[in-house]
Order: structure tokens, then C-alpha cells, then sequence
């Protein structure tokens, strides 16, 4: 499946969630999975096996030919050279305070999805809880200081540095210093 169709895939399931004035932990309880899983979903973090997504969409009240109807290949995804600006970025969602997501785009790269994120944390932004994703990470700090913490490990990560890690490990960040920050952030998504 193309990566556009992907991310039209989880866009849909987060807009229709929306427009039916249903929560995260709503539509978790009636599809059977876990709020976490629903968010990366809707993130574009995971990809959620066939009758998971059936039990999302049929969750939503919907019938599946009607959910996959306007679900189209992008043949822009097929251009050898992209390029985005800032107004091209798809904002989205995390559930820390002071975070900012910013997908530039997302590719599929030797059969795997490949998604290009500039994160924005606001001064004092932290997140409190532990997350995973299905996915190895690479960050690059373009501005500011942040900590990481991955599995029992603290490292603080500076302007100009990079760092590589599997995220499938319990991992959380937090400004660590006294003006936002912002940092490339780059998902390789492992293949299931």
C-alpha cells in the first residue's frame, strides 16, 4: 500500500472520529484496542493490521466501502524529486502539552514507510509518560536543548547533535532548556 494512502487512511479515521464527537478512548473501547494504538494510528506512527482497521472503521458506524470510496493512489508519491514548504506540512496531534508535529512528507523507501517530522517543543514542554512506536528514529537538533530519556538512560541532546534509536524502547523528551526548541525528526517504520 503507498505511503499517501496511508496517511489518507489515518487522517479519515481521525476526521471522521471528530466530526462524530467521539474520543480517543471512546473509539479504543469500541474497537477493542488501546487509546495509545488509535493515536498512533491516527498519527500516522503505525500501521494497524486488516481487522484492526476493519474494527476502527465499523467502530465509526460506517460500512467499509464507504470509508475506502474517496481512498485514492497519489501518483505525486511516484515523483523522483519533492519538494514542500511549510504551508505544504500536515500539523498534527500529540497528546503532550507544548508539542508540535509537523510533517514535511512521508515515503516509502525499500518497502517501508519513511516519515519526515519537524518537532517544535515549547519552553518547559515535556512529556510525562513513556511511549513506543513500531519504528526507528533519527533526530537531529536544529535549535535548543532537550533530554531524553530512553529505557533508564538520560541523555541530554544538543543544537547541532544527533541521535539514532530504536523507539519500539520506552522513551520520553523534554525541553531542557530556556527557549523552544526544534529538531528533524525522521520515522523508519519497521515492516510487519
Amino acid at each position: 500500500m503507498q505511503e499517501d494512502m496511508l496517511i489518507q487512511i489515518s487522517y479519515k479515521i481521525k476526521e471522521i472520529r471528530k466530526q462524530k464527537n467521539i474520543t480517543v478512548q471512546e473509539l479504543a473501547d469500541r474497537a477493542n484496542v488501546s487509546k495509545g494504538l488509535i493515536s498512533q494510528i491516527e498519527n500516522n506512527r503505525t500501521v494497524p493490521s486488516l481487522p484492526v482497521l476493519m474494527n476502527i472503521v465499523l467502530s465509526l458506524n460506517l460500512d467499509l466501502n464507504e470509508f475506502f470510496k474517496d481512498i485514492t493512489p497519489n501518483r505525486k508519491s511516484e515523483q523522483k524529486i519533492i519538494i514542500k514548504t511549510p504551508k505544504d506540512y500536515q500539523t498534527f496531534e500529540k497528546e503532550a502539552k507544548g508539542f508540535q508535529y509537523h510533517r514535511a512528507f512521508t515515503r516509502n523507501v525499500q518497502g517501508g514507510p519513511v516519515d519526515f517530522v519537524i518537532l517544535e517543543l515549547k519552553k518547559g514542554a515535556k512529556r510525562n509518560k513513556m511511549i513506543t512506536s513500531e519504528s526507528f528514529e533519527y533526530n537531529y537538533m536544529i535549535r535548543g536543548k532537550v533530554e531524553y530519556t530512553i529505557e533508564d538512560e538520560k541523555i541530554l541532546f544538543n543544537e547541532g547533535e544527533s541521535l539514532f534509536f530504536d523507539s519500539r524502547l520506552p522513551h520520553k523528551l523534554a525541553n531542557a532548556g530556556n527557549t523552544d526548541a526544534m529538531m528533524l525528526v525522521v520515522y523508519f517504520f519497521i515492516a510487519r
